[in-house]
């Protein structure tokens, strides 16, 4: 039986790169969530009104990914110091967030932001959101895939 997770760390084209080709990791899909507008466009998220972050939306297969182990790759693949942006990327879209969909990931979420916060790998502190998995909203279909589709990528 397969589960979900829902991570947001900058722009979601690089996000979905560093989940979509790992063993277990049984779809992908990009959107916006955690903010207060029904079914957002991308348009409607970069004007910084909707309170939606760029996420991608895991479905895996827990026998063989751990929950853990997206959120290692996660903390991989972004710098959760950063407030609202990641490199070029800047707004409230691009913030660090997991969005957790049961009491067991936010405890996981909760425990691996604190080791990796207490670990002086980093030398800020952690930004990172931790809160319930909200309605997601599949983005245009341009988005999915997006480095797949038309090269580019974060080499994961």
């Amino acid at each position: 039986m397969s589960e979900k997770a829902t991570f947001a760390a900058g722009c979601f084209w690089g996000v979905e790169d560093a989940f979509m080709t790992l063993p277990g990791v049984v779809s992908t899909r990009v959107g916006y969530t955690g903010g207060r507008t029904e079914k957002p466009t991308y348009r409607d998220v970069c004007s910084h009104g909707t309170g939606h972050a760029e996420a991608v939306e895991i479905t895996f297969d827990p026998a063989t990914i751990s929950y853990q182990a997206l959120l290692d790759r996660f903390w991989e693949c972004h710098d959760p110091t950063q407030l609202n942006r990641q490199g070029p990327d800047i707004g409230d879209q691009y913030r660090s967030v997991i969005f957790f969909h049961s009491a067991e990931q936010k405890r996981m979420a909760e425990e691996s932001l604190e080791r990796l916060d207490s670990s002086g790998r980093l030398h800020r502190r952690i930004a990172t959101e931790i809160v319930p998995a909200a309605t997601f909203w599949e983005a245009e279909a341009y988005h999915q895939k997006y480095h797949a589709k038309n090269g580019g990528g974060c080499g994961f």
